[in-house]
Formats: C-alpha cells, structure tokens, sequence
C-alpha cells in the first residue's frame, strides 16, 4: 500500500469487519481473497472478512475453506443451509460481525476494496452511520445503467435519501446504527431507506468509488428484478412514513374507493327516489358496491397483513436465513482478528 493509500486511513480505534455474500463465485474466491489482503495489507487496526456462502451450487465453498487455511482465521466462512438470496445472506453477515464498523462488497471483484480505508476513514472522522459507494463509472451494460440510473431517481424522490447510487453494495456501516435493521425478502437495495427509520438521512453520506468490469462468472441479477424493486419500494414506502401509523397509508387508499362507491350509490338512491327509475340492473350499482368492499378490504385486510408481516421479522429469534455451519461460525474467538502488521520503512 503507498503512501497516499496509507493516509486515507484514520486513527480513531476501532475493528473492522468486511461482510461479503457469494453464490456461485467459484473462480472468485481466489483473487478477491488476494485482493482484499493486499487492498488491507497495512491496515492500521484489526479487522475480519467474513464470506457468506449463499447456498452455491458450484465449489464455492471449497474455495473459500482453501483461503482460510492460506490466509487464517480472520476469514471466516458462513455456509447457508441453502440459497436463501443476497439479503438474507448479508443479514447473516450483519449478525456475525464483531466489528465496530462493516463494510460490504460484492464477491465479483466488480467492487474495489482500495475505497473499504477511504469509506471507513470518512465514516468515523464526521461521525456518520452509512457511507454509501457511488458508481460514478460504472462498468455495465448500457441498458441496465439506464434502467439503474431511473430506479435509482424513483427510489430517492420516494424514500428522501439523497444517494445517486443505491445498488453498489460497496457501504460502510456503524454496526450500532445496522444492528437494529432487520432485512428480509429483497431489501438490501433499499438499506440506506432502512436506516433512515434509525438515524437522520443527514447522518448518511455517499462517495464515489471504483468499479470495474466482471472478469469471471456471470451476473445474478438481470432485469426481471425491476418488478420487484418497484413492489419492494412500496413497502419501502410504506414504513418510512407510516410504520407508527399504518391506518392512514391505508386509510387514504379506502377513503379514496370509499368516495368513489359512495358518490356512485348516492347518485343512484336519488335516481332511484326522486325519479323513480330502475337500479337494479344498473353496472354502476355494481361498481359502487364494489368500491366499498375495496374501501373496507383496504383498510382492514392490507393494515393486518403489513403488521403482522413487520412484527414477524422483528421478533428477536426470527430469522431469514439458517447456517448449516453454525458450531464453526459461533466458535469465534477473540484472537481471529487480523491483527495490524506495519512494516517499518528500510
């Protein structure tokens, strides 16, 4: 590491932890292992990689039990019992982590762990709680940049977290602040919203990071995500500005079919009283009545389900994921850090 990498480190005392979830990276392991330890060659305080195995079918696993035994217990290996998606296997991580502060990155060598001192560095000397990577040059294709770039806009009008990119999974998190999110189905994307429910969005920064082009593999993600962003970003929505007051999410939702129906069969009882006209057959009476059903569907059925789908999650011994290799993942101990060896100058 040279000098100018050197002085992007900070000297506030901490122990970093780098969270990483991988499915099916087999011809990654390797050199993402050799990359990070040089990238962290002469890191000033004690830190650890943790690799999530996200239920690879390939030998990804056996890849990442060789780096242990090459490079030590500071590599720590969580092995899912199956592939229970990238956000499952990151609150996975988030769980196991020791540090005072976690890093995240992909497992496709895309992300570049020079930027994990400069993150960390910013992150503690303006006392943040998230310093999220932006892409600036990001090395995709052009249409996933562009769908990217217009989720991206949706997703900061909607949520108010002012970040230009909220896919690059390169972060710097304060464990306290990411400890109390809970993640489940797909919402990493969304982690920057998820803690602004716990902090200020003034206590959330980004800044541009290095991005390179996938070498091996294949992507895991294509453009069918795009519908699921959008169903996510609601919930997203939704807790952001409604958790403590569920009823008036979806209260606005009925009172809107409620005024529907209720226009359409007012309209049809003075039809029906001042000129004696038939309703029976009527569509619109039919339409009306099913305005109300939607309006009380609405407000009783969609509140329940969101509830209970919350309240699920965020009992303290539910989990989104389980590890088949739990015995070996709790028996870490104090000494499995890697520990700062600076070499002095000759």
């Amino acid at each position: 590491m040279n000098k100018q990498k050197k002085s992007e480190q900070t000297k506030i005392a901490h122990q970093l932890s780098i969270v990483i979830p991988i499915y099916n990276e087999e011809e990654n392991i390797a050199p993402l292992l050799s990359h990070i330890h040089d990238a962290l060659e002469n890191y000033l305080h004690p830190w650890e990689l943790i690799l999530i195995d996200d239920g690879s079918s390939d030998d990804t696993g056996k890849h990442i039990k060789s780096g242990i035994q090459d490079y030590g217990r500071h590599v720590r290996h969580i092995n899912l019992q199956r592939n229970f998606g990238q956000t499952a296997a990151m609150q996975a991580g988030f769980d196991a982590a020791r540090g005072d502060v976690i890093v995240t990155l992909d497992g496709d060598l895309q992300n570049d762990a020079t930027d994990i001192p400069h993150l960390v560095k910013r992150l503690l000397e303006e006392d943040l709680d998230l310093v999220s990577g932006w892409r600036q040059s990001r090395q995709d294709y052009f249409l996933r940049r562009i769908l990217s770039n217009a989720a991206n806009l949706l997703i900061r009008n909607i949520t108010k977290v002012r970040l230009h990119d909220y896919g690059c999974t390169l972060k710097a998190f304060r464990a306290s602040i990411i400890k109390d999110v809970r993640l489940y189905g797909e919402m990493h994307r969304f982690i920057p919203a998820w803690m602004a429910t716990q902090t200020t969005p003034a206590r959330i920064k980004e800044e541009v990071v290095a991005h390179h082009p996938r070498q091996f593999g294949e992507s895991k993600y294509g453009l069918s995500r795009t519908f699921r962003v959008l169903l996510d970003l609601l919930a997203v929505y939704f807790f952001l500005r409604y958790r403590a007051k569920p009823g008036h999410f979806f209260g606005k939702i009925g009172f809107i079919f409620a005024a529907l129906g209720g226009l359409s069969l007012t309209y049809l009882l003075s039809v029906k009283i001042f000129l004696g006209e038939d309703i029976g057959t009527r569509p619109l009476l039919l339409i009306g009545v099913l305005f109300i059903v939607l309006a009380v569907q609405m407000i009783t059925t969609g509140i329940l389900s969101e509830l209970i789908s919350r309240n699920y999650y965020d009992t303290g011994d539910v989990k989104s994921y389980t590890i088949f290799n739990k015995e070996e993942v709790d028996s870490a101990s104090a000494e499995d850090w890697k520990q700062p060896q600076i070499k002095e100058p000759a």
